[in-house]
């Protein structure tokens, strides 16, 4: 049976279309992706996320542990920064992708939810080395992300006027109703907005008064189908997509998240620094499509009767009215403005190599 969260019983009752995603029950859509993706653009919406994993490590090592087993360089962070970086495999495989929180009071993360549990028992091993214990709050903490251009609007209401202060990428522990907040100025869409986790007892709560904050900037309760859409116009990755134990992040072009100057010797590090002296063979780039049609996952990218690469992600843009796609392709076609081919089913669609991200918002 697929796990639940506080919020279940308020999708199924309000339109949710629930699907098990990761081993939770989790709304995909409520009114339709495009209407939700659209609201999100141009106004708000409103997410459950509390399917993903957060654990929390406390103890005189903490920091230590974290410095091996991620690839954020803590010393450099200041509190409520937040930074996005990945556990790796020996190989400088990705286990995950994280965001690496550093709160007053302890450290914590975020992790993908298919993830979590590989990931703590993972982490066991290592965690017996050290004075650290670690804390899953997951099924005690509620996730909720409040996107686009009217959000922190919204968060205003919520949490007063002070959130306008947090910068992007920063977090601070708020109330609301007289209970602690953890708000961070973070998001999975492209868009600004924040991400707020309380506990279980008050979702429910805090999620109808966001609506009712939002109501006059048109809020929507959002699914993970337009969720997977904003994500993607962001060419923001994906674990199981554009991540995975056989790929790496310098391949991935997210070596921004690798800090390999760190004095800490991270699990993955010595492959990666062999890996950032080689020419990348085969890195992520975006594609547009001539034609209508959505080249999904493992679609084939072709050049000639040349196989050249593989789609990870592919979706009909509703902001661009086109077909997108990411990919990853032999390097000597990768460059922007290269016309390619892909196989969907075999019928062949021309397509264009372009720069990542498709979307990015005015600042």
């Amino acid at each position: 049976m697929p796990l639940s969260t506080p919020l279940c019983d308020w999708h199924a009752t309000h339109g949710g279309r629930m699907v098990d995603f990761a081993g939770w029950n989790m709304p995909v859509q409520y009114k339709g992706i495009v209407d939700e993706h659209n609201a999100v653009r141009n106004a708000v919406g409103l997410f459950d996320i509390s399917h993903m994993g957060r654990l929390r490590f406390t103890g005189p090592d903490a920091r230590d542990f974290l410095d091996e087993i991620q690839t954020v360089d803590l010393s450099k962070l200041k509190p409520g920064q937040i930074r996005y970086g990945f556990m790796l495999n020996e190989s400088g495989g990705i286990l995950d992708d994280i965001l690496v929180y550093d709160w007053p009071d302890a450290p914590q993360l975020v992790v993908n939810a298919s993830n979590r549990e590989k990931l703590l028992d993972w982490m066991t091993p290592v965690a017996s080395r050290y004075a650290v214990s670690i804390e899953d709050l997951t099924l005690t903490r509620a996730m909720l992300a409040l996107q686009g251009p009217k959000a922190m609007a919204v968060a205003a209401r919520l949490v007063g006027e002070e959130v306008h202060a947090l910068k992007y990428y920063t977090g601070k522990p708020l109330m609301w109703a007289d209970e602690p907040v953890l708000v961070s100025r973070t998001g999975y869409t492209g868009e600004d907005g924040v991400e707020l986790i309380i506990d279980s007892a008050f979702a429910n709560s805090l999620w109808e008064a966001t609506l009712g904050a939002g109501e006059e900037f048109g809020i929507m309760a959002c699914g993970l189908g337009c969720r997977d859409t904003l994500r993607l116009e962001a060419a923001m990755p994906l674990y199981g997509h554009e991540l995975s134990e056989e790929i790496d992040p310098l391949t991935a072009g997210l070596s921004f998240a690798v800090k390999l100057s760190k004095g800490a010797n991270f699990i993955g590090k010595s492959a990666l620094e062999k890996i950032a002296t080689t020419t990348i063979p085969r890195p992520r780039v975006g594609l547009t499509l001539d034609g209508k049609r959505i080249a999904r996952e493992k679609t084939p990218v072709v050049s000639g009767d040349q196989v050249i690469g593989e789609v990870t992600s592919g979706t009909f843009s509703p902001t661009f009215q086109k077909s997108i796609a990411m990919a990853y392709v032999d390097a000597a076609f990768a460059e922007p403005g290269t016309r390619l081919e892909v196989d969907i089913r075999g019928k062949r669609e021309s397509a264009t190599v372009v720069p990542l991200p498709f979307y990015k918002r005015n600042s």
